[in-house]
């Protein structure tokens, strides 16, 4: 069923570039959606910094279209310095102000009732949680969808580590955004020959331009179009510049009821539970604390809004029970709040799609009140390399056992194979657990189920020759037909292991306890299947090469070779932390 085929009644009229004045003087322009033949209506507001009309490209239907033919005046604007609108863009920098301003111009409107909604996406969820910190007088409810948390843990950086693939590519795309109009196509042109499939308006870079060394050569690449991506490059460790906008400092100024939108296979997967938990724990109000709900669907980053989908996911089908009408649950809510008393929850406060058995099931928290989180020991007698080695998973302690080894080479690094980022998902891990620097431990088949539901933590004893280094877990489920699909992945950067505020070199060769958070998951291993946890030094391009050398990450040049050593013996259990859930 396609979004036009969920229209509502109302007949939709449209005006564009309604200009917006910001409390600094700044016109941002909006379009403006209405339905026809309704004199008083609640308002809905989405904020993007990718285009007001992007979607019309599509489909001429719009998620605006939609709000608005179901009785909302639904407002689509461009954030400063984006298509029209006046002022410098510069990432969440701005947004929790001209957020407010745009919220109570918004309720103000003619046609408006003056109670407004938020909706939107990845940048368009962040900017509705910066905006609700400075608690709007007409802001009565928001759906942010896959939003960012803390951008050095999990956003332009992951633990320290780089986001390179997708960073550099959304500034390459964003930088063309810019240069769209002026006339220099030469400048466009050698943009666009970056790109790995130039055709692709959202394609990632090729793999040299990747592999190019210092990071800070991109700085002059982009130039003027992205002049941000220096900070990001020059903050390469957490701090005030972060801070800024991490919403964690802010819980206690938020007060409406959210609906927090994620999903297994999404960037966000990490962020999204901890907004659902941090406002029902921390909210200004009891009201607020009270009115949070959470949906964890099998998706990507990319979730399926307008036309319901079981595939999009990477390699892999999740079903009919996926394929769920993520705009309807929007109206839905939207409706309880807006058009209806707003009193208690709607839904669940928790509602996850459990996959290996592909169905919704409705909780009360997360995690769930029933976990017993269970340690899965690594094993085998110091040849654990690539899949048919000897490596093994067992709810058993070690004894005595030799460590494991690899070489870990930044000129080859393990290839990227799926995972939580934009157009990842699923993909056969066999390939790259056929490496001789990759460590495998494999559980035996399962002769009944076993559900796994929340946070998933490998605590690994590891040394390397180096100052520095990263270490890599990813968590698999192994096909009877030898299909290995990815569940879970994570990675430490070295010098970040007790701090992300104050990095600290490795001492070579001394055995160092890591925690690896590999986010949240909800999956059933079933009968015949096994799971299986591989460990290694790199995820390229998702994640910026390791030099192991310690050197700064934007002027790092010298790549060295590191000797990597796992230990999993009694004086030093490595071992998977899995929550298991009760059948």
């Amino acid at each position: 069923m396609s979004l036009s085929d969920q229209r509502g009644p109302f007949t939709v009229s449209r005006e564009r570039d309604v200009s917006m004045v910001t409390r600094d003087g700044k016109r941002l322009l909006s379009d403006i959606y209405r339905p026809e033949g309704v004199e008083s209506a609640p308002v809905l507001v989405r904020r993007t910094p990718y285009g007001s009309r992007n979607n019309d490209l599509a489909d001429k239907f719009t998620e605006a279209d939609f709000y608005a033919s179901h009785g909302y005046l639904t407002v689509v604007q461009n954030t400063r310095g984006r298509f029209g609108s006046e002022g410098v863009w510069y990432p969440f920098v701005y947004e929790a102000n001209d957020g407010y301003d745009a919220i109570e111009w918004a309720a103000q409107l003619p046609g408006s009732n003056g109670r407004v909604g938020t909706f939107g996406q990845s940048y368009g969820a962040l900017v509705q949680y910066l905006a609700a910190s400075q608690r709007p007088e007409r802001l009565i409810t928001c759906i942010p969808v896959s939003a960012p948390l803390a951008a050095f843990e999990n956003y332009w950086y992951q633990r320290g580590a780089l986001e390179l693939s997708w960073t550099l590519s959304y500034f390459l795309n964003m930088a063309l955004g810019a240069l769209s109009g002026s006339g220099d196509a030469g400048r466009v042109a050698r943009l666009e020959a970056l790109k790995a499939d130039p055709s692709v308006r959202f394609s990632p870079l090729k793999d040299e331009a990747l592999r190019r060394v210092p990071l800070a050569d991109w700085i002059d690449t982009f130039g003027d179009t992205a002049p941000f991506l220096s900070d990001v490059l020059h903050h390469s460790a957490d701090g005030a510049y972060w801070w800024a906008v991490d919403m964690r400092r802010q819980f206690r100024n938020v007060d409406v009821p959210m609906l927090h939108l994620g999903s297994w296979y999404d960037i966000a997967n990490w962020d999204t539970p901890q907004y659902f938990n941090g406002l029902r724990e921390q909210a200004m109000s009891g009201r607020a604390r009270e009115n949070q709900a959470m949906i964890m669907g099998p998706w990507a980053h990319l979730l399926p809004y307008s036309q319901p989908t079981s595939r999009g996911t990477g390699d892999i089908d999740f079903g009919p029970e996926a394929a769920t009408s993520l705009i309807a649950v929007q109206l839905a809510w939207f409706d309880h709040y807006l058009k209806d008393d707003g009193q208690d929850l709607p839904r669940a406060p928790v509602r996850i799609f459990v996959m290996g058995e592909n169905r919704w099931r409705d909780e009360k928290q997360w995690p769930l009140e029933r976990t017993s989180f269970t340690a899965f020991y690594l094993h085998s007698a110091g040849s654990a390399n690539t899949a048919d080695g000897d490596g093994t998973l067992t709810t058993e302690a070690p004894g005595p056992e030799d460590p494991d080894r690899y070489r870990y080479d930044p000129d080859n690094p393990v290839p990227t194979a799926g995972g939580r980022y934009v157009g990842g998902g699923v993909d056969n891990q066999a390939k790259n657990q056929a490496r001789q620097d990759v460590l495998v431990y494999t559980a035996m088949p399962q002769d009944s189920p076993v559900e796994i539901t929340g946070p998933v933590d490998a605590c690994l004893h590891v040394s390397t020759d180096g100052t520095d280094t990263d270490f890599v877990a990813v968590l698999c489920d192994v096909h009877p037909d030898g299909f290995v699909q990815n569940l879970a992945e994570g990675i430490v950067r070295g010098r970040f292991r007790d701090s992300f505020d104050d990095p600290q070199p490795m001492r070579p060769n001394m055995v160092y306890e890591l925690r690896v958070p590999l986010g949240n998951v909800s999956h059933v291993v079933a009968v015949g299947h096994r799971l299986r946890l591989h460990v290694t030094s790199s995820n390229f391009p998702r994640w910026d090469r390791n030099t192991n050398t310690g050197d700064p990450i934007d002027k790092a040049t010298r790549i060295r070779v590191a000797e990597q050593t796992l230990l999993h013996d009694n004086q030093r259990p490595s071992r998977l932390i899995l929550p298991v859930v009760p059948t």
